[in-house]
């Protein structure tokens, strides 16, 4: 027998273990007289030795219950325990009878943290030196400190795989009944409080898991929020270090139940919320609905987040719980919508689960036309008058139904949109085959009729168009007992009405739960939404919520048990099997791509003619194997077309003067490269000599970036030799086996994209484009005000966590739609969008112009062709420095160590930290001027170009700086070493040896932040161990989010390096291209009152948080320009009424001119006018005749008066002659 682990136990859990088992409270104290030393752990045989040091004689009967309790709570054979230090009678012999002998069963315990708090020896175990030991062969090292993957199996599967582990965390075992949060008002001692770890919102109005403070001693301050039904507390640990904080922060994630026990006060510094200190933390098992019917229900009727304003039920989640309880189908039935399909198909394609795609429609009345005059909504304030509709489910039987289900949704939105998206009875008939009807809920034109007490016959009429009827609880239609409609009798008389009618007319019907929330308890954050807008009960909450089997066999008890079940299990069930399993969206290697032809042919000439231009006629190795590898794949798997098309846009914004930068991950393509698509070379880092063609290429990683090399003159010619390539995989583009749909964007010029928005057009004709569709959701700050009013509204003060919590159940709550500021997907011309999407208007604007996808985008990436044209800002900065400069962007010199210098210090500037309020020079430069990316590049302090590159990989991504790659540059790992792009997953682990494919399968999995939900699947944590990579990369890569491309950072910080090139350079031309271009709601009000009352400004707007508006946020950005532009000692000179440009920043002798737009109140409208006016005729005689030419209003006229633009130019055109 050989032991496959030897761990040092901690003695606090092996105590806390023993108290939960069923030993007599005699039995317990003397177990306390076994000091574990040492455990050999052999898995494979299922046998345990303890070895253990007896402070006291020890009875055989105590170590045979100790061995049977340790044996049946972890599924053991055997468990040993062997003595190491002999006392006298250090064990007696007694006789032990069989009725004594302890059950060895293996059973689950609950957890009981109320137990008798135990006393602990104070003394650690000393050091002992191992060697072999009798029972075992070649016993492993056994270490208090090991950290390899043998000591943590063994310790997880000691302390984390125990059923009946305490849970505890940290600190010490408590006992105690939780108290409602609500009650804890004042400081106490050893309160202890129950509730969910909830996110918190930090200063930048962000949801965060954790808020760390590290003090100037090195401790740590870290601060999360606990939350239950009644309020919340801040939770607040100190630790001695980073890593010990760290340690403690892996233990435990948003969502978990915690029990807590530590002394409570309130805290001045946070408006005296109350704040609890823990002495102890246990993590308790959330208690969870499970449907336990032999035979389940289907849901048919389920409102999720897409449901505007209305359903609160997380898409995901919904799912998951259908899944958990071995229901095998569902519907998603949203209002007028089917933008939640892509999102739950996700969740249920590997499930045994079939999922139902539906809507519930609006059904115009036959006289539709006619405007109905009673309330529209029976809790709501408002009357609006609407068209009449009325309910009714549609649910795709197929394929064909699907479709149909689709060109509903468009035809709705697009023709019959009244405040809500319509559909006439007709239309419905037109589209049926394929579909399935359902007479839906109260709002139905069934339920109401017979509400009106309409006759039979016409009853009849209605349900015979139905293809099922519905019924619902009658929790559901309580309103109507409310407003004295009905009464709860009449309310199941109504439903018993419904079924009597499906009985006669020969139609199914089904009891459905028209579910807006998943649980009972999520009824309070629809009542906050609902009371948000105005709902006058809101807080009179129907249950509308996702019922189990047996739950709802009990709200239609009154129907009898035969019927009931008739109506919950078996009618929904055949619903279910008309139904077949099909796919809401092609599958994502389904590409529809327009034809060009000749694309293949013109994509590969191009690439060849640049490189040979490049490189010579006789390429590098390097080169053409990644030339013919690109375009193998590109003209293989059919995606000639799209470079194609980008090429066009892109070569004739520069044919029309316009630069284009590259975004997303097209920078990793070198045929992007070579037919101009992108500025990004992503070879491996190289010289080139633009005169003889000779180059040089650094292929062991002796350098990052090829902008890194120094300056060096040809060794052939002379010439000074072109510095270039950035070493970016092209998997990263298309997938290891180039079979990855390409996503190529394009950041044009915002002056320039609506012509390349008409270009493409132009390419492909008006009816072949549309704008890609986006789904906007309730902000973080719209919620927080949601919450604040609804509790205000009643007079209640409730803790900031319990807000912080609602908050967060707000996410994902569809507010509107919207479109891609420019995305457009090209529909092939022979190919209908409805097998790939719905159409809408952005907005449900009736009137706009603009047609999207009814899916967000992101759904339907990869199936039609999605071209990125962006107007961005940074080319047309850059284009208007090179008016400025005349130097082409091309031009400037790359590794200027006095450009360079602005990412570690102000000294390029001769102006001190204290004088800008910054310890880097990165006001303005495009994505390293926020306060938040200055800390991080005051961080890394970036010596070069590519360390610049992971600084904009850091700032993008999604839990890649904070919590992650920030803790672990503190703790001295280099920045090369941590993860800042999507790249770097791929290209580290390949060099650690692991297998290619796995590692690009790996980068896919963490970028998407599946990791973050889920943990890296076993497989690859295999294949990740197996390759030593470290324990602390692995965790890192389980806390992303989202990762940022390599290619992308590298041509964002291209940008930035040229216009940080002009800010040290040309300073005069950066200032005024800046204020021109990047503040258009620049106003010289604030600027006129001095360096003083800017600084505070500054102040007081940063102090707000994410409270402060954008418009305070905005100025705060360019008062700090003009701060530091004033410190280098250049003036802001005074407004002049002839001299300034109407809209643009001029440069002087002394600095800058403002433009006239640049006073508040006169607006660039006003400003053109004035300009205008003084370039025809004469100058202006008096304030009089300017306001009469320029037609602008007094105002305007006073205003440039107040900042002295008009100098002595008389009010009126009278002339004073005595």
């Amino acid at each position: 027998m050989k032991a496959k682990y030897c761990i040092v136990p901690d003695k606090n859990k092996f105590f806390a273990f023993l108290a939960e088992q069923s030993l007599t409270e005699a039995e317990l104290l003397r177990a306390r007289l076994i000091q574990p030393e040492k455990i050999f752990m052999d898995i494979e045989a299922a046998v345990w030795q303890i070895e253990y040091k007896a402070v006291a004689p020890v009875t055989e009967t105590l170590l045979a219950a100790v061995a049977n309790k340790l044996t049946a709570a972890f599924n053991l054979k055997k468990v040993e325990l062997q003595q190491t230090n002999l006392l006298e009678t250090s064990v007696v012999a007694e006789s032990v009878k069989t009725e004594n002998k302890l059950e060895t069963e293996n059973k689950s315990v609950q957890v009981e943290p109320e137990r008798e708090e135990i006393t602990l020896p104070p003394e650690e175990p000393e050091a002992v030196e191992i060697g072999e030991a009798a029972a075992f062969e070649a016993v492993p090292s056994c270490e208090a400190e090991r950290k390899d993957d043998a000591y943590e199996k063994a310790y997880n599967l000691l302390y984390g795989g125990n059923k009946k582990a305490d849970g505890l965390i940290f600190g010490k075992a408590f006992k105690g009944k939780p108290r409602p949060m609500i009650d804890v008002i004042e400081e106490e001692n050893r309160v202890v409080v129950e509730g969910t770890f909830v996110k918190s919102i930090d200063k930048d109005g962000k949801l965060t898991a954790f808020i760390e403070r590290v003090l100037r001693t090195g401790n740590v301050m870290l601060t999360f929020n606990l939350s239950d039904e009644t309020s919340g507390l801040y939770v607040r640990m100190r630790f001695e270090n980073l890593e010990e904080c760290l340690q403690f922060k892996k233990k435990i994630k948003p969502g978990m139940q915690l029990r807590i026990m530590g002394n409570v006060a309130p805290d001045r510094f946070l408006f005296d919320e109350m704040v609890i200190s823990p002495q102890g933390i246990i993590a308790v098992p959330k208690k969870e609905r499970m449907d336990n019917a032999e035979v389940k229900r289907v849901e048919l009727h389920c409102h999720t987040k897409m449901s505007k304003m209305d359903g609160v039920t997380p898409m995901e989640d919904l799912v998951e719980t259908a899944i958990k309880w071995g229901h095998k189908a569902l519907a998603i039935t949203d209002h007028g919508v089917v933008q939640a399909f892509p999102f739950c198909f996700d969740v249920a394609e590997k499930a045994d689960i079939k999922l139902i795609f539906g809507m519930e429609g609006y059904l115009m009345n036959d006289d539709g036309h006619d405007i109905d005059l009673e309330p529209t909504d029976t809790i709501k304030k408002s009357r609006i008058k609407k068209v009449k509709n009325n309910h009714i489910i549609i649910l795709a039987k197929n394929e064909t139904g699907l479709r149909n289900l689709y060109k509903l949704v468009t035809i709705s939105h697009l023709r019959y949109l009244h405040k809500r998206p319509m559909l006439p009875r007709e239309v419905i008939e037109e589209y049926r085959e394929g579909l399935i009807l359902g007479s839906a809920c109260e709002a139905g034109e069934l339920y109401r009729a017979i509400l009106a007490g309409r006759p039979d016959e016409e009853l009849e009429k209605i349900a015979s168009f139905y293809d099922y009827l519905e019924i619902q609880p009658t929790g559901n239609n309580m309103f109507l007992v409310r407003q004295e409609r009905c009464t709860v009798k009449q309310l199941q008389e109504h439903n018993r009405k419904i079924y009597e009618l499906g009985k006669k007319l020969g139609k199914l019907t089904v009891a459905t739960c028209d579910v807006h929330f998943l649980h009972p308890e999520d009824a309070q954050l629809r009542a906050i939404l609902q009371a948000g807008q105005n709902y006058s009960d809101a807080d009179q909450q129907a249950p509308l919520y996702f019922r189990t089997t047996e739950e709802m066999l009990k709200e239609f008890e009154y129907f009898g048990k035969e019927i009931a079940y008739e109506l919950c299990v078996t009618n929904p069930n055949k619903i279910a099997e008309m139904v077949e399993k099909i796919k809401p969206v092609p599958d994502r290697d389904q590409l529809y791509s327009p034809f060009i032809p000749g694309a293949e042919k013109a994509i590969k000439e191009m690439s060849y003619q640049r490189a040979h231009e490049w490189y010579g006629e006789n390429l590098p190795q390097v080169v053409s194997d990644r030339l013919k590898m690109e375009l193998d794949s590109i003209i293989n798997h059919g995606f000639s077309v799209l470079y194609y098309i980008a090429h066009k846009l892109v070569r004739k914004s520069l044919d029309d003067g316009y630069l284009v930068g590259s975004r997303g991950s097209v920078g990793s393509s070198f045929v992007a490269t070579m037919i101009d698509i992108t500025e990004v070379n992503p070879l491996k880092p190289h010289y080139r000599c633009p005169q003889c063609k000779h180059s040089e290429f650094f292929m062991k990683e002796e350098v990052a970036s090829g902008f890194d090399l120094p300056a060096k003159a040809c060794p052939e010619c002379g010439t000074e030799m072109i510095r270039d390539g950035h070493d970016i995989p092209f998997a990263v583009f298309m997938g290891f086996h180039g079979d990855k749909v390409p996503d190529i964007d394009l950041n044009f010029s915002g002056d320039y994209q609506p012509t390349a928005h008409k270009y493409t057009e132009e390419l492909f004709g008006r009816d072949n484009v549309c704008r890609a569709g986006t789904i906007s959701t309730i902000a973080i700050k719209t919620a927080f005000g949601y919450v604040k009013k609804y509790y205000e509204a009643k007079n209640l003060h409730v803790h900031s966590a319990h807000v912080a919590g609602l908050v967060e159940g707000f996410a994902g709550i569809k507010r509107t739609t919207g479109q891609h500021p420019g995305g457009i997907m090209v529909v092939p011309r022979n190919m209908d969008i409805h097998y790939i999407s719905p159409m809408n208007r952005p907005a449900d604007e009736k009137d706009s112009e603009t047609v999207t996808t009814h899916f967000d985008y992101h759904s339907i990436n990869d199936r039609l062709v999605k071209l990125d044209i962006l107007g961005h800002d940074d080319p047309t900065v850059i284009k208007m420095l090179e008016e400025l400069t005349n130097i082409p962007p091309q031009q400037i010199p790359v590794g200027d160590e006095k450009t360079m210098s602005i990412f570690r210090s102000t000294e390029a500037f001769g102006v001190t930290p204290e004088q800008i309020g910054s310890a880097v020079g990165t006001y303005g430069i495009p994505e390293c001027g926020t306060q938040f990316v200055r800390q991080m590049i005051q961080d890394v302090q970036p010596k070069n170009f590519s360390q610049v590159v992971r600084v904009s990989g850091y700032s993008h991504g999604t839990d890649v700086w904070l919590n992650n790659a920030q803790d672990l540059i503190r703790e001295g790992k280099p920045s090369e070493e941590t993860i800042s792009t999507r790249d770097d997953i791929m290209t580290n682990l390949i060099a650690k040896g692991v297998d290619p494919s796995m590692s690009f399968k790996i980068m896919e999995y963490v970028r998407k932040g599946k990791a973050a939900k889920g943990g890296l699947e076993a497989p690859m944590l295999e294949a990740m161990r197996a390759a030593k990579v470290p324990e602390w990369y692995i965790e890192s890569c389980n806390k992303v989010q989202y990762l940022f491309p390599k290619a992308h950072a590298v041509a964002y910080v291209m940008m930035a390096y040229r216009i940080a090139y002009c800010k040290v350079h040309y300073p005069r031309e950066f200032y005024a291209a800046y204020f021109t271009v990047r503040a258009p709601d620049f106003d010289m009000d604030h600027v006129v009152k001095g360096v003083d009352y800017m600084k505070r400004y500054i102040k007081d707007v940063y102090a707000q948080g994410y409270k402060a508006s954008n418009r305070d946020k905005d100025t705060v950005t360019y008062l700090e320009l003009v701060i530091e532009m004033l410190a280098r000692g250049f003036e802001m000179e005074r407004i002049d009424l002839y001299k300034s440009h109407p809209t643009r920043f001029t440069v002087t002798e002394k600095g800058l001119r403002p433009p006239l737009a640049a006073l508040g109140g006169i607006g660039v409208t006003a400003a053109q006018s004035i300009s205008e006016a003084r370039e025809i005729g004469h100058p202006f005689i008096s304030q009089e005749d300017l306001r009469v030419r320029a037609k602008v209003g007094k105002a305007v006229v006073e205003k440039l008066a107040e900042h002295g633009a008009l100098g002595d130019l008389p009010e009126t055109d009278q002339i004073d002659l005595f």
